[in-house]
């Protein structure tokens, strides 16, 4: 397990608080993955230049906050689509990147070529996370995903020969038609592709996904049991070949954890562009509208393009309640927990926290509260926060 030894790790985590973070939303894609709830579009690349105009013009119009220390470009799919370096260049004009500022691109590896690796490293980019999901075929295929084992190989190859800083791959776990067998043998292929970092995520039925309709109609629904027992066995494969937790989902090699992840966990402030892009800044979230016409309209019609935006700064008395709830909430996803200070130190003397740590579900050490069970961590937050009220 990861040690809190790993003072390093503390100290990167509580850093990445200062950090000012912006997230880029290219929403195209060629089809919609079944259990996919995300802000996409499929079959509309003929607004692709339309929408790089739009969002360029929205952030052309932000106000300046600060330098921005990690970009994330998510999606949808953005490696589908060129023209990202005027997206990097309008970001930095107008608020300036750090100068070890991580870049990060979603790339599916269908899509990359060693063309495509080159633009995006000349346009600054420094990092791609491919959405590789599965090295077993009939897994790849229950996930409608359109590349082979071979080609994400060849895509993190591709990258590395490009000189990016940091590669990533996402992995999707726990569908019905995989075994354990099955799961171990894709995060061996993951080793041998030896990444930088990997994220691990357990298949869940989204509301309105296809995929839900298919369970809906008696498709059989992946297994929460089954699920743990594969989340375990990534833990201790990933671990054993060097690859640190540092949040429930993710991994990485030392100093390749994720900074725009690291950001947002730490209730730091990011920018937010483009169709349902989330952003945070002077205590208040916010969030795009999730239609692409609606975006485009917004924006070209020199509206703002927010769906509503919610403050948990308010002056109400409540206030450094939702903030302090949040900021443990946020927190606790991450494999060095959050600060002992007074809110953590109440919930874990409370007779919730004292049942959690009685059933070794969270510890306190170190001056820190540390969930020892990541796949609980939903229900020790849902405990903290009825422990409050």
């Amino acid at each position: 397990s990861t040690r809190m030894g790993d003072a390093d790790l503390v100290q990167i985590v509580e850093r990445a608080a200062d950090d000012l973070g912006a997230y880029l939303h290219i929403p195209f894609c060629e089809a919609v993955c079944p259990y996919c709830d995300f802000a996409v579009v499929a079959g509309r690349d003929e607004e692709v230049s339309r929408y790089l105009t739009a969002v360029t013009a929205e952030i052309n119009g932000s106000d300046h906050v600060g330098l921005v220390d990690a970009v994330f470009v998510g999606g949808g799919t953005p490696s589908r689509v060129s023209g990202l370096a005027g997206l990097v260049g309008a970001l930095e004009e107008r608020h300036g990147l750090a100068p070890d500022a991580e870049v990060t691109l979603e790339a599916n590896p269908e899509d990359w070529t060693d063309g495509k690796a080159e633009e995006l490293r000349t346009a600054g980019f420094t990092r791609v996370s491919f959405g590789a999901q599965s090295y077993d075929p009939m897994v790849l295929e229950y996930l409608g995903r359109r590349h082979s084992p071979n080609q994400i190989d060849a895509a993190v190859d591709s990258v590395r020969r490009t000189g990016f800083e940091s590669v990533s791959i996402d992995l999707i776990f726990g569908s019905p038609v995989e075994s354990d067998a099955s799961w171990e043998r894709t995060l061996g292929r993951a080793l041998e592709a030896s990444p930088d970092h990997v994220s691990t995520y357990a298949l869940t039925v989204e509301r309105g996904t296809e995929l839900s309709r298919l369970v809906i109609g008696g498709a059989p629904a992946p297994d929460p049991d089954v699920q743990a027992g594969r989340y375990e066995i990534a833990q201790a494969i990933l671990q054993d070949a060097g690859y640190r937790r540092y949040e429930v989902s993710n991994y990485a090699r030392p100093g390749h954890e994720c900074r725009y992840n690291l950001i947002a966990w730490a209730q730091g402030e990011y920018l937010a562009f483009g169709m349902g892009a989330h952003g945070h800044l002077d205590g208040i979230r916010f969030r795009n509208v999730r239609k692409l016409d609606a975006y485009l309209d917004a924006v070209e019609r020199g509206v703002s393009p927010r769906a509503g935006q919610e403050s948990i700064m308010t002056g109400d008395p409540g206030l450094g309640n939702a903030l302090d709830e949040e900021r443990v909430v946020l927190g606790l996803r991450r494999s060095s927990g959050v600060v002992l200070d007074d809110v953590a130190t109440a919930f874990v003397a409370s007779s919730a926290g004292i049942r959690l740590v009685e059933a070794g579900v969270i510890t306190a050490r170190e001056g820190r509260l540390v969930i020892l069970k990541p796949l609980l961590t939903d229900e020790v937050c849902s405990s903290f926060l009825a422990s409050r009220s």
